[in-house]
């Protein structure tokens, strides 16, 4: 995903591109930068979920204690919060 940063190509910064180039390339950039960092964030929460299984904690909610329903596992196998403690640490 980095490679198709046009922001990795060596020429990017004497290219002297055109305005409208230079935006398509920046947002193109910061998309790239987004993605990867949500993918970095899902990748520690899967780790954070396998190291749950083994300690037998996998779908116990990190802030009531109790089971997250098996529905919301199989949407989001990641889940660390049961709906209602998710939505409040989000509000």
């Amino acid at each position: 995903m980095r490679k198709e940063d046009p922001f990795a190509d060596p020429e990017h910064a004497s290219d002297n591109a055109a305005v409208d180039t230079d935006v398509r390339e920046q947002v193109g950039h910061e998309t790239i930068e987004a993605q990867v960092k949500d993918l970095e964030r899902k990748l520690t929460a899967i780790q954070t979920a396998i190291k749950n299984i083994e300690k037998k904690t996998y779908g116990i909610c990190e802030r009531c204690h109790k089971k997250i329903p098996l529905a919301r596992l199989n949407l989001i196998p990641e889940a660390s919060y049961c709906v209602s403690c998710e939505q409040r640490l989000r509000s």
